[in-house]
């Protein structure tokens, strides 16, 4: 089964090794060689050298000379692993079998952008690993294979991301060889329980601490690496806040944002119901306390 694969972040490069590892028939790779998109960006070409993989950066996967490329390494079928745009009919219909993507949410629920960020923003206690055959919508074909995967309220966007690598890697040892032995199934999704996320904005990451602590604490874990981190506005700039921890804090005639106590390198600030103490940030000079953030 000849394989042409397209990707460009930390999942490509992991599900990418693992097909090599399978001794799978990697025809040909579709990658970029910067971006300033993804924050978890990966340059596959080093591993593609290695294992003597032809390989192609684009940044427009639909232009003519990049489908005649693919069209010329004549593929079975297309992984398209970690690639953040929409795939046109001539590219899904080059391959016999289709085109294989991943969206790492519980299809047809959460279709779109940022799925992990947002499960953890949203505090959800559940996601799943998705693949499916692509079609011209987003996210709206046939499932190949899906795993739930559980969130816990101590993970946050690095544990998450690892905890969907690994199954996606035991999700792809199970159905590569269905794929190669025409066995595998697809499984059409109950549009009717769609949803989609949309894409985040700069604004989203801003903490506001008119919110909970709970929904402060989700907002940090979801943005920390290998995301952009969260951040507060002091003295007009803008400060990443990587970790921070719930704690209580009951007396009711304190205002959300004035900074309770600074102890070290930790700042404890009065949310809307309790507090929050940022324990990992990039302040330039640290705020004293009876401060307002």
């Amino acid at each position: 089964m000849r394989i042409v694969f397209i990707g460009t972040v930390e999942l490509s490069r992991k599900i990418l090794e693992h097909l090599i590892g399978l001794k799978a028939d990697i025809v040909g790779l579709l990658t970029k060689e910067c971006s300033n998109f993804n924050a978890d960006f990966v340059d596959l070409s080093p591993i593609c050298k290695e294992n003597n993989i032809p390989f192609r950066f684009v940044q427009d996967i639909n232009h003519h000379d990049n489908i005649k490329w693919v069209k010329d390494l004549r593929p079975d079928i297309i992984f398209c692993f970690g690639w953040s745009y929409l795939l046109k009919h001539e590219v899904l219909k080059i391959a016999p079998m289709g085109v294989v993507g991943f969206h790492p949410a519980s299809l047809p629920q959460n279709r779109g952008r940022h799925p992990i960020v947002w499960a953890l923003v949203l505090g959800l206690e559940e996601t799943a690993s998705t693949f499916f055959f692509m079609d011209e919508g987003a996210d709206t074909g046939d499932i190949l294979s899906q795993e739930e995967v559980m969130i816990t309220y101590e993970d946050n966007a690095r544990t998450l991301y690892d905890k969907i690598v690994k199954t996606t890697l035991k999700q792809v040892t199970d159905f590569l060889p269905e794929l190669k032995n025409k066995t595998f199934r697809r499984i059409p999704q109950d549009h009717s329980k769609a949803n989609y996320w949309r894409k985040r904005q700069l604004k989203d990451g801003e903490i506001d601490f008119r919110m909970s602590s709970k929904a402060v604490y989700n907002l940090v874990r979801a943005l920390t690496e290998p995301y952009i981190g969260a951040h507060v506005v002091y003295k007009g700039k803008e400060v990443k806040v990587w970790e921070a921890v719930e704690t209580d804090f009951h007396i009711p005639n304190i205002e959300y944002g004035k900074i309770l106590d600074v102890e070290e390198n930790k700042i404890t600030v009065k949310c809307y119901d309790n507090a929050i103490i940022l324990t990992r940030h990039e302040f330039y000079e640290l705020p004293q306390v009876g401060e307002y953030l």
